[in-house]
């Protein structure tokens, strides 16, 4: 049968959950048994589909298309486990599936109400994915801070799943924090006792605490949490501050996490193979070659909403032993300033995805100076709208081309919606959302680097590369590498003579994983390596087959 872990989280947001649920994942695949991680978030939106990165951070986009939270991410890479949408559970999701049974007269006429209505569909949520993916473990995360209103509802929910589902099946798990208080010179742990009260005054025990510090934790502390909140000392486990997130499932590890979960779920001790984990990470704090890579974006202030670019590009400099440093480019201020005040000295370019004008017309310096210095270029998605709009306006002379998303009355909308979709207004229903096949010509950089003929990849985006402007862009030098299999759609473009010049339609950074990384970034990651390297920043172009 399934067992259930359930990651709660006190004192303060941002605490680790994700990464922590992710970690325990790890450490189980590294035993053997098959795991599933799902995500339940409090927010009222359906998805974050339509929310600012500002405001959460990147959407990640499942296989099937589900537009997700970034923590789906980190499962994803921390498992080598693609999840899909019953992954992700919102608060709004929940409502709107309930409100839709009223609406059917699924209810029979009865009141509907937050307890049984809400918590069954909560519950039935999580059984689902058990059901559907088969898991040995069941990892829930549970959004937001223990005493927030908007998460009661789940919690509830995971308090009465252990009497439906047996009490040696289900684990709860809270991850919380002690901190170190300067003033006093020493660690508290009033704030951890605070949210286990809180967390009990809910009917949830919890039986592993997770201690978030900067510092070892004394063992005296530990015996005092393991008093005040009826833990055993040994589940009282110290999770210290890592230079890096792939560190953290080796720290849980030696901290004895995973030897607990399955002690107290009454599951088999197998004994776990950490060796690919442990080489990564200490080739990630062994580097060789210092590279410097620009993030070209209008939302560069909130790091989490490139993360998985960011985390594409870490993977593929641990596999060329590259000591990655990344210079956020403010997209909008190179329309002001000109590109070589920003970006003179890098030794490669990343414009990553986005929706909406603003910056726009800086990515599309951002492409221009990369194409004119030979510097490596990666663009992502609108990273491939703005490549194409920066060759027709530079090389084709359509001065006025433009996207029609940006500018709908354009002469020269070399990115535009299908025909298809022209009529559509629903904000998702124009999206092409999840994997699609791509077929990738023979003799290209791209072919050089996925060595397939077709390949899959996720997609996120609305507008697409206008075919009536194909032939011209390929008269002029472009290379269109990759397209769907009826050869419609344009997926991949390159320039044949640079170093690395490569923009995409889809999202290679949601595939990376740590121990695969993506044939783009690492491709990309290798020529910035050179590039570091080559006198005055100049090379000759990658050699393709």
């Amino acid at each position: 049968m399934t067992k259930f872990v359930f990651v709660t989280g006190g004192v303060v947001s941002s605490i680790g959950k994700g990464i922590v649920a992710a970690s325990l994942g790890r450490l189980l695949k590294s035993r053997n048994y098959s795991v599933s991680i799902l995500k339940l978030d409090p927010y009222i939106n359906v998805d974050p589909g339509t929310m600012s990165p500002f405001q959460h951070g990147e959407v990640f986009v499942t296989q099937d298309g589900a537009e997700t939270d970034l923590d789906l991410g980190h499962y994803e890479r921390f498992t080598d486990t693609s999840m899909s949408r019953l992954n992700s559970v919102t608060t709004g999701s929940i409502y709107q599936a309930v409100i839709n049974r009223e609406r059917r007269g699924d209810y029979n006429g009865g009141t509907v109400q937050v307890i049984p209505h809400i918590t069954n569909e909560i519950k039935e949520r999580i059984d689902r994915v058990a059901k559907d993916t088969n898991p040995d473990v069941v990892i829930t995360e549970i959004g937001g801070t223990v005493g927030d209103i908007e998460s009661l509802p789940f919690l509830e929910a995971i308090r009465q799943f252990r009497k439906d589902v047996g009490r040696q099946n289900v684990l709860y798990m809270h991850v919380t924090l002690v901190p170190w208080i300067a003033s006093a010179g020493e660690m508290k742990t009033k704030p951890t006792q605070h949210s286990v009260k809180e967390l009990r005054s809910i009917g949830i025990q919890p039986d592993i605490l997770i201690c978030r510090c900067d510092r070892p934790l004394p063992t005296g502390l530990k015996h005092k949490l393991s008093e005040f909140c009826d833990v055993p000392v040994a589940c009282v486990i110290p999770a210290i501050d890592a230079k890096s997130i792939y560190e953290v499932p080796l720290i849980l590890e030696r901290e004895g996490l995973a030897q607990q979960t399955l002690e107290l779920l009454n599951m088999e001790q197998h004994q776990p193979d950490l060796t690919q984990w442990q080489t990564l990470v200490e080739r990630l704090y062994s580097p060789k070659h210092p590279i410097e890579i620009a993030i070209v974006g209008k939302y560069v202030q909130l790091s989490d909403a490139y993360l998985s670019v960011v985390e594409a590009l870490r993977h593929a400099a641990i596999a060329m032993s590259g000591d990655l440093r990344l210079r956020w480019v403010n997209s909008e201020k190179l329309e002001v300033d000109g590109a070589e005040n920003h970006l003179a000295g890098v030794d490669g370019v990343i414009v990553p995805g986005g929706f909406g004008v603003r910056g726009v017309d800086g990515k599309i310096e951002a492409i221009k100076y990369a194409r004119i210095n030979q510097i490596p270029f990666l663009g992502l998605c609108l990273g491939m709208q703005c490549s194409v709009i920066e060759w027709a306006r530079n090389i084709v002379a359509f001065t006025d081309a433009h996207s029609s998303e940006f500018e709908p009355h354009t002469e020269n909308p070399v990115i535009n919606l299908l025909p298809e979709q022209q009529d559509v207004v629903d904000l998702g229903g124009t999206m092409r959302l999840g994997l699609y096949p791509c077929r990738v010509l023979p003799n290209t950089l791209a072919f050089s680097l996925y060595q397939d003929e077709v390949i899959y990849e996720r997609h996120r985006h609305r507008y697409e590369f206008n075919n009536a402007y194909r032939n011209l862009f390929l008269e002029s030098g472009y290379v269109i590498s990759g397209t769907s299999p009826d050869g419609r759609l344009v997926e991949m473009i390159e320039l044949p003579k640079h170093p690395f010049f490569l923009a995409c339609q889809f999202h290679p950074e949601f595939q990376s994983r740590p121990s695969a990384p993506h044939p783009l970034f690492k491709g990309f990651i290798e020529a910035a390596i050179a590039h570091s390297q080559s006198y005055e920043g100049r090379h000759a172009p990658v050699s393709v087959s």
